[in-house]
């Protein structure tokens, strides 16, 4: 999804920045007062303070003042500036135009108001540089994080990260921030899938990056706001709640390729065969088993005195096997979409069948030993045979998930290669 260029101009002579380590991104829309400052200011701070070698491209994004002559006028005063042009409106947008066709090793970008101190540029972008980290963010909610900004800001943003780690299980604290740099290979591989276009860009990148399991960098910034922005905070809010729905959606139904990017990317298991994420797999598979047990010792209550023991143990155990499986299919396996979702409830209930066999067993055996027994020790003894079941079925399902969602072909995805 290209964006129409209309024009480029570059500052000569342009050999030693030709390609440059980091290209920092510079967008702007309506930025005609402010953007000079800000290019004189980081270009200073490049040649001065920067050990590698970098280029400022300013993405102005139909702007409909001077802007663009503005940036024209800096690119052939300034060397190693350039100017891309876009006649569609949305930072996002520009954004991956932009990176997308980048020459450089390390693509970054910053708001035009520098909010963020430019100190914290190089420990942006030297993991990057170096190859460890395959994305930097800039993160104004660390501990250690300087900021100057006002209450409802403050609030806002904190509820909208709120908003992304219960909704998207987001692991970044500052989704936000318009600080980011990021590994040109990957860029290229991450940025087709990214839809938006606009403020939603900056959330979107991160959620997939974090599924597909690139190592993203954060750096505590020192950062003063902007009381003259110019962001429309009740428009970009409502936006973003729309994104995060689209993007929720898209996980939840398997139509992100996120297996063929982690084989794309290289980010498949160590060994072959094991599973990733092994210890968050053991939680999530025992907060699944919490909640199926609580249920099946209710069920099994509920249905005992109508049913005998031995019928309220079949019905409870297979209501809960069916839901146990879909549950751990998603959210302990991450597996998502209809794509093989009957055959792995059939395999479910195979090991339900195994459950069934050792609680129907111990039933049997309690009762043959007592048969008086209260209802409470036959609880007892089923939770305990339910225990053992239960490791049974970890591995069970471990097996029964080992190849799912993984595609026949590693790099499908348009734009990707190993």
């Amino acid at each position: 999804m290209s964006e129409t260029v209309t024009a480029v101009r570059a500052a000569e002579p342009v050999e030693s920045v030709t390609t440059p380590v980091v290209d920092v991104v510079v967008p702007v829309y309506n930025e005609e007062a402010d953007l000079g400052p800000c290019v004189l200011r980081l270009h200073a701070f490049l040649n001065d303070n920067f050990p590698f070698t970098a280029r400022i491209t300013i993405a102005d994004n139909a702007s409909t003042d001077s802007t663009l002559q503005v940036a024209n006028h800096l690119a052939d005063q300034l060397e190693g500036v350039r100017v891309v042009h876009l006649d569609r409106k949305g930072r996002g947008r520009a954004l991956r135009e932009v990176w997308q066709g980048s020459d450089a090793q390390v693509v970054a970008y910053m708001d035009v108001d520098l909010s963020t101190d430019l100190n914290a540029l190089l420990p942006l972008v030297a993991p990057l540089v170096s190859g460890h980290s395959d994305l930097a963010i800039g993160t104004r909610l660390a501990a250690s994080s300087r900021v100057v900004r006002g209450p409802k800001r403050e609030f806002i943003s904190r509820c909208y990260n709120l908003i992304l780690r219960t909704s998207l299980q987001a692991k970044f604290s500052d989704a936000q921030c318009g600080f980011k740099a990021m590994r040109a290979q990957v860029a290229r591989m991450v940025l087709p899938l990214v839809e938006d276009g606009e403020w939603f860009f900056d959330t979107e990148l991160l959620v997939l990056a974090e599924r597909i399991g690139l190592r993203i960098h954060e750096v505590p910034v020192d950062w003063i706001d902007d009381p003259d922005s110019s962001v429309d905070i009740i428009d970009t809010a409502r936006k973003d709640l729309q994104g995060v729905w689209r993007v929720g959606r898209a996980l939840g139904s398997g139509r992100l390729p996120i297996n063929e990017l982690r084989a794309a990317i290289g980010r498949e298991p160590l060994m072959e065969g094991v599973p990733l994420g092994m210890v968050g797999q053991l939680v999530r598979f025992g907060i699944v088993g919490i909640g199926s047990t609580l249920a099946y010792m209710l069920l099994y209550v509920l249905l005992q005195s109508f049913t005998g023991a031995q019928v309220a143990n079949f019905l409870a155990l297979l209501i809960t096997a069916v839901a146990n499986t879909a549950a751990n299919r998603t959210f302990t396996f991450g597996v998502r979409g209809a794509t093989q979702a009957v055959s792995h409830q059939l395999q479910g209930l195979l090991l339900f069948g195994i459950g069934l066999f050792l609680t129907s067993g111990s039933l049997f055996a309690l009762h043959h030993w007592a048969p008086d027994s209260a209802v409470h020790l036959e609880l007892a003894v089923l939770v305990i045979a339910n225990l053992l079941a239960t490791l049974i079925r970890f591995v069970g399902l471990r097996w029964v998930f080992r190849q799912a969602g993984a595609s026949p072909h590693r790099a499908t995805v348009t734009g990707i290669r190993p």
